[in-house]
Order: structure tokens, then sequence, then C-alpha cells
């Protein structure tokens, strides 16, 4: 089991990227969240197996109007949790 911390820069915003996140994620069985953040990139904390997360990162890259430019990625703490939520 692993946690990672992402932040999705480039036109991420507006563009459906919370939601197909959210229907990746849970394809996948990963917990965590998806949220937009104030300077218009978008913070993704994802947990599960590695393969899972690798999928969904191709996943999300693949997308149709999403252009992600740069992707910060920080390893984090497991946390016991069961979902994939969208936060606002």
């Amino acid at each position: 089991m692993n946690r990672y911390k992402f932040i999705f820069i480039g036109r991420v915003q507006g563009v459906g990227f919370r939601y197909r996140s959210y229907l990746i994620a849970n394809k996948l069985n990963l917990t965590g969240f998806v949220r937009n953040l104030n300077n218009g990139n978008v913070e993704v904390q994802l947990q599960g197996e590695k393969i899972n997360i690798e999928n969904f990162i191709n996943k999300i890259k693949n997308q149709k109007y999403i252009d992600i430019k740069d992707i910060l990625i920080e390893e984090k703490e497991v946390i016991k949790e069961n979902s994939f939520i969208i936060k606002n």
C-alpha cells in the first residue's frame, strides 16, 4: 500500500479533471481525494497499489481537454480511508 500527493500543473481546471479523477480512481480501487487549488493547479492524493497509482497517472494524462505541463510528487504516510472523494 502506497500514498502519494500529486500537484498537477497546466490546463487542469475547468476541463473535468476532478470528475475524471474520481471515475478513474474508483475504477482502479484507489482511495484519496482531488481538489482544485487557488493557484489554478489541482491536488490529488492517491492511496493504493503502486501499479494502480501509475495507471491512474497514465490515464489522466490522456484525457481530452486536460493538458498537464508538470506533476509534483510527494510520498505520504498511508492513512485509513475507504473511498475517493472530490473536495471543494
